[in-house]
């Protein structure tokens, strides 16, 4: 069975998935929706540490995740989440590091299912913030700013 709950967060409303065992995904920008579900303990539990992490920016994530996304979509995820909190990454410096290019690093950022867990905001251009949700502009790039505000 699967369960979905509006969450409201400092920047705007965000959608959390889950079923009864995992983390499915979170939508930080939701289309309007009158969906209602039942809740589980998991979805319970990412309520909780989310106002955790709006509360304090380091918070510790234990929560199981959906494993979702290609071999190299994983490792680029995990090396997003060894990035210590108040700190960021160029896209070009995580390819560097995953042999890679900064381009596919986007295109697995764009991929994450997990923001804020698993935290592709900490990686932007050598030049700015970079892009964040497949957007440069706008109100994405301002949630972006916002996060790493928020952690630093």
């Amino acid at each position: 069975m699967e369960f979905q709950k509006s969450f409201q967060a400092p920047f705007g409303p965000m959608m959390l998935y889950t079923d009864e065992k995992v983390v499915q995904g979170i939508d930080l920008f939701p289309a309007p929706s009158n969906i209602i579900s039942d809740s589980s303990d998991i979805l319970c539990q990412l309520e909780q540490q989310l106002n955790d992490y709006f509360f304090d920016e380091n918070t510790k994530w234990a929560l199981p995740l959906a494993r979702k996304g290609t071999d190299f979509q994983q490792r680029v995820w995990r090396y997003m989440r060894a990035i210590p909190v108040g700190e960021t990454r160029s896209y070009g410096e995580v390819a560097k590091a995953l042999n890679s290019s900064a381009q596919a690093v986007g295109n697995a950022c764009r991929a994450n299912h997990f923001p804020i867990v698993i935290p592709c905001h900490r990686i932007v251009s050598k030049s700015g913030l970079g892009g964040f949700a497949g957007e440069t502009s706008g109100n994405r790039i301002n949630v972006k700013q916002w996060l790493l505000d928020h952690e630093r």
